[in-house]
């Protein structure tokens, strides 16, 4: 018997079944007869694919729920690494404050990893030879978390490895790393960054680390955030196809020897503003605060900005902006301190 059923009949009978209708399925419907009794049988029904659809969705929102995942010597999970093996997408990891030596590769998508209150610190250790965290995953948030001391051999051990699509940083701290984020080419990608802390990181061995070093991704974007005292490396180092830089301090301090405050080494949009720029005594490389195209314009440059930001040069003359790209520069309302300066060299104006 071929039967037209409601939809609140088909979720009661999936809910038997455990299994999705289609659109001929056979299966428990509860039914309700004038006289007040009900039966229950297994029914042949033909419904329409919506119907199936819609009922699967209903008995599945349920089942679809996100986890929260407790990491810390009481929990459920004693480090990071021993989420990373379980979580699912859309979970969260909440991380207990304490001292964790050791690192984890996240694969799910869409899940946040955070410290769970102050004083939440990974150091020491790294995986797959690159980082304390490797994210090969899409989609992932990382909160109130200081990572510190990663160290490879290849000179360039990473706070984080960014490996996938999509990543956002809130209030985190990378201290005395070889880099203290390292992004490989994903040209869909955006990374962002707001309210962190990069002190301390860089080196150059085979090849030089820096405090942030992003391939060729769709977009970096960093506000409110500080990076202090790098070494030899750049503070950042961006391929991205568009840079925005809103609201940083950036500076060598006393003992910091980066080379450039930022490098865009190959062209790419450039916005920054707002931002406090330093170059200190012991800075290693004193042409220029900021360079643009250096390694060759292997992308489109549709705009550089610098407004409102205050450079101060503490060491041997230097030029605030360097523009090897043939778009003009728009220099607006910066402010400079310190030793000499020349606002800009290339392309470009510069409006007091």
């Amino acid at each position: 018997m071929i039967e037209s059923l409601t939809i609140n009949q088909v979720y009661y009978g999936y809910m038997r079944g455990m299994s999705c209708p289609h659109s001929f399925s056979s299966i428990f419907v509860n039914t309700t007869h004038p006289n007040g009794t009900v039966t229950m049988a297994t029914h042949a029904i033909r419904i329409s694919s919506t119907l199936a659809a819609l009922a699967c969705a209903f008995m599945t929102m349920g089942s679809a729920q996100a986890a929260t995942l407790n990491v810390g010597p009481h929990q459920t999970y004693k480090t990071p690494s021993d989420a990373a093996r379980v979580v699912k997408a859309g979970d969260t990891v909440k991380i207990k404050p304490g001292t964790y030596y050791n690192c984890a590769v996240w694969t799910k998508n869409n899940i946040t990893i955070e410290g769970a209150g102050p004083g939440v610190v990974l150091t020491d250790t790294t995986c797959e030879g690159k980082a304390i965290f490797v994210v090969h995953a899409n989609d992932v948030t990382v909160n109130n978390i200081t990572f510190q001391r990663a160290v490879v051999p290849d000179g360039n051990g990473a706070g984080i490895r960014a490996e996938g699509v999509n990543l956002t940083l809130n209030n985190d701290k990378f201290l005395h790393n070889q880099d203290g984020i390292l992004a490989a080419d994903s040209p869909k990608s955006s990374i962002i960054i707001r309210n962190s802390d990069f002190v301390h990181n860089g080196v150059c061995l085979r090849a030089c680390a820096h405090g942030i070093y992003v391939g060729h991704i769709a977009l970096l974007k960093i506000e409110h955030s500080r990076f202090y005292d790098t070494q030899q490396g750049h503070h950042i180092k961006s391929r991205a196809a568009r840079t925005v830089l809103i609201d940083n301090n950036i500076e060598d301090g006393p003992n910091g020897t980066a080379s450039y405050e930022v490098d865009i080494p190959n062209g790419g949009a450039l916005v920054m503003i707002g931002n406090v720029l330093e170059k200190g005594p012991k800075n290693q490389n004193h042409t220029t605060a900021v360079m643009i195209g250096e390694e060759g314009v292997t992308q489109p440059t549709p705009e550089l900005l610098f407004k409102d930001n205050t450079f101060t040069n503490d060491g041997p003359p230097t030029d605030f902006v360097r523009n090897i790209t043939a778009t003009p520069a728009q220099l607006i309302n910066n402010t400079f301190k310190g030793n000499a300066i020349i606002p800009l060299v290339g392309a470009g104006s510069v409006v007091h």
